[in-house]
């Protein structure tokens, strides 16, 4: 490990998946790490994987590579999309953290994004491909690709199968379109119209939801969320001037999306329960949001000086924060129970 920063954090057990054992006499010691994507400056290659375990300890591996853009835990494994250096780095995870220096899988020039993983197949979104590629986990082989008409970035999946937010045509300009995937024949099934610049998808219910962001001539933002559902399609824009991100999360069976420093449930007709919003940072540094177990988690970043990880309760209360590599962009959770 390159450097470790201890952090003050509060007495309590913070984060989810922590609790006091039954029996004194018998502890039972749950080892975690909340690992965190830093994605680092465009064409600096110093992106870095921050470490938080269960007692506020935070650890960093540096110099990762050009964009650390997501990550996902398989078993005990770390994957890892490094978008400018074009590679996929794979981890293996002990109680101590990641052993280093792990594995390198190139994926040519495809500017890899988001993943999903399904059984033993990590399946990956890319923007110069235009594709979904599909890596096999057993010999680390991209074995096959699937073929997207524009630039894919989320995607999320219910086991069998894969949607997948097309974000922008190939000339960059907003796209449309959500598609489903049979991930039995790797072929696209349904395309949805859902509205310009779907970012972000959760799954509730066998609903998708989708949260967009899409810009106009002057590159001015505008923010909207849709439904896909077996019947229709739900849409709304909220228009200029609404304080909105682009991030879409869940817990226990409400849908939030990021809104005006933090994030609210959304009602039926996708209007935002401003009365329901919790967190109230700044809405210009917040980078990233990610729901895991009973928390939320905030990537705050100014892209230079200020990068923070701030954990808050669905009471409101801001938990723990911590300082991470720069700019905080993905969330995920290993556990060794």
């Amino acid at each position: 490990m390159n450097k470790m920063v201890l952090t003050l954090i509060t007495s309590l057990l913070l984060l989810s998946g922590c609790s006091n054992p039954t029996e004194s006499n018998s502890p039972l010691v749950v080892q975690e790490w909340v690992f965190v994507a830093c994605e680092g400056n465009f064409g600096a290659s110093n992106g870095s994987i921050s470490m938080i375990n269960q007692d506020g300890n935070v650890m960093e591996v540096t110099e990762v590579g050009d964009v650390v853009q997501s990550l996902e835990v398989y078993e005990d494994k770390l994957i890892v999309i490094v978008n400018n250096s074009h590679m996929i780095k794979i981890y293996d995870i002990t109680e101590d953290g990641l052993s280093l220096p792990g594995i390198e899988v190139s994926t040519g020039t495809s500017s890899p994004r988001e993943l999903v993983v399904v059984g033993d197949k990590v399946y990956f979104t890319n923007w110069n491909t235009q594709d979904v590629k599909v890596l096999n986990m057993f010999n680390y082989n991209v074995e096959t690709s699937i073929e997207m008409n524009g630039l894919p970035e989320s995607i999320v999946t219910d086991g069998s199968y894969l949607w997948v937010g097309i974000m922008m045509n190939s000339d960059y300009s907003s796209a449309s379109s959500v598609v489903k995937v049979d991930i039995n024949t790797n072929s696209i099934v349904e395309t949805y119209e859902v509205g310009l610049g779907p970012t972000s998808l959760v799954m509730e219910n066998n609903d998708v939801y989708v949260a967009r962001t899409f810009y106009d001539e002057n590159w001015v933002s505008f923010h909207g969320s849709s439904k896909i559902t077996s019947s229709e399609i739900t849409m709304k824009n909220y228009g200029v001037g609404t304080a909105c991100g682009g991030s879409m999360v869940k817990h226990r069976n409400e849908v939030y999306r990021s809104f005006d420093g933090g994030i609210a449930t959304l009602d039926f007709e996708l209007n935002i329960n401003t009365a329901s919003k919790i967190g109230s940072y700044d809405q210009s540094q917040v980078y990233s949001t990610e729901v895991i177990g009973d928390y939320i988690y905030f990537g705050i970043t100014d892209y230079v000086n200020v990068n923070e990880v701030k954990v808050m309760d669905f009471d409101g209360n801001e938990m723990a924060s911590y300082e991470v590599g720069i700019s905080p962009g993905d969330f995920t959770i290993w556990r060794n129970n």
